[in-house]
């Protein structure tokens, strides 16, 4: 028989860096899960990741205390600033002025790396929201 689900947490921890503090600790602390459990499986899983790299988790609790868990991809920003070369977007959506500059092909690296969360299977379509991201990001998208 399957288990019985009681809730899902979700967290945005770095690749290989969970630990029990905030805010994880007290996130599963509350779902009253194993916190050190969790922390080595979510590293030994990441370890293969760049260190730091935000990763967004769904951790599915399970009714006898149990979980199990699915590490998605970085977001959108993360990949547009390594791209860029740029610790920040912008202070303001828009491009009036832009801080940096991503062409097509750009575009097109980040959404193939990102399919697997977009909820398109068309590159062009995936390229178009991370181009939508970008801007709001203060990125000028060159054609």
């Amino acid at each position: 028989m399957a288990k019985k689900i009681t809730g899902y947490v979700k967290l945005q921890v770095p690749a290989g860096q969970a630990s029990p503090s905030p805010p994880i600790g007290p996130a599963l602390g509350q779902a009253g899960l194993n916190i050190m459990d969790f922390c080595k499986a979510f590293n030994s899983q990441t370890e293969s990741l760049e260190k730091g790299m935000p990763c967004p988790v769904v951790i599915t609790v399970y009714q006898d205390k149990s979980f199990e868990f699915i590490v998605k991809k970085p977001p959108a920003s993360f990949y547009i600033k390594k791209e860029a070369n740029l610790k920040k977007g912008s202070g303001t959506t828009g491009i009036s002025e832009p801080v940096a500059e991503l062409t097509q092909e750009q575009l097109l690296k980040i959404a193939k790396e990102k399919m697997p969360d977009l909820n398109t299977t068309d590159p062009d379509a995936a390229s178009k929201i991370i181009a939508g991201t970008a801007r709001s990001m203060g990125i000028e998208v060159k054609k």
